[in-house]
């Protein structure tokens, strides 16, 4: 699952003197809140609504609202953005946005190419959705999750059990807990019933410790 596949691609972005008031507006209008800065096409910087209202003045409840206007229209988005700012490349792994993210303690990534100039950006949001994409969650189908052992070709017979019954795997995920060992979740589709191919998996020496069935009239589109 790549970047470019889950980012927003050719986002809004603001020149570097293009004051906070007007950053302002075009972050409330679009709902969102941030913005990347460019310069000759290229990233220079960043600024967020947070980072706008500590440097402006705006959560200074003395202010009259011409004050803050003022203060707004007389600073510029050079003077407060993030200069050292993270990015990641559009054919970089989620998951290597993911772990930006989590190192940094940030939420949101400009997607740059090689020559710097901004092609996307992704956010935690979008890093949500892609994990509930991966996972199947909520789509029609019947989710199996199955004790294994920790050794070759426990999957590949798992697998085979499903294939042989005429269930289609769809999403497929294997977990490693300290207090449950390993587990593989299986999201199947076909024509098999649920009390078949858990009576199937429990002959063949496999524990079903749970099964999640999601029908048409709940699946997210």
């Amino acid at each position: 699952m790549y970047v470019k596949d889950h980012m927003t691609e050719n986002p809004i972005t603001i020149d570097p003197d293009v004051t906070l008031l007007k950053a302002l507006e075009i972050m409330g209008k679009n709902h969102f809140h941030r913005l990347p800065v460019v310069k000759d096409g290229r990233l220079v910087g960043l600024i967020t609504e947070g980072l706008v209202n500590e440097n402006s003045g705006k959560e200074n409840t003395a202010l009259s609202i011409y004050e803050l206007n003022y203060l707004l229209s007389r600073t510029y988005a050079r003077d407060i953005m993030i200069t050292d700012v993270k990015t990641v490349s559009p054919d970089a792994w989620i998951e290597d946005a993911a772990e930006i993210m989590l190192q940094n303690e940030i939420n949101v990534l400009p997607v740059v190419d090689g020559d710097k100039k901004v092609v996307g950006i992704i956010t935690e949001k979008d890093l949500f959705k892609a994990f509930l994409k991966l996972t199947g969650y909520r789509k029609q189908g019947t989710r199996f999750v199955i004790k294994v052992e920790d050794k070759p070709g426990e999957f590949a017979k798992i697998c085979k059990l499903f294939a042989d019954n005429d269930a289609n795997l769809e999403n497929i995920g294997v977990y490693h807990s300290k207090v449950r060992g390993v587990e593989t979740v299986v999201r199947a589709t076909g024509e098999v019933s649920v009390e078949k191919m858990t009576n199937v998996l429990k002959d063949a020496g496999f524990e079903v410790v749970n099964v999640w069935q999601t029908k048409a009239e709940d699946a997210v589109k």
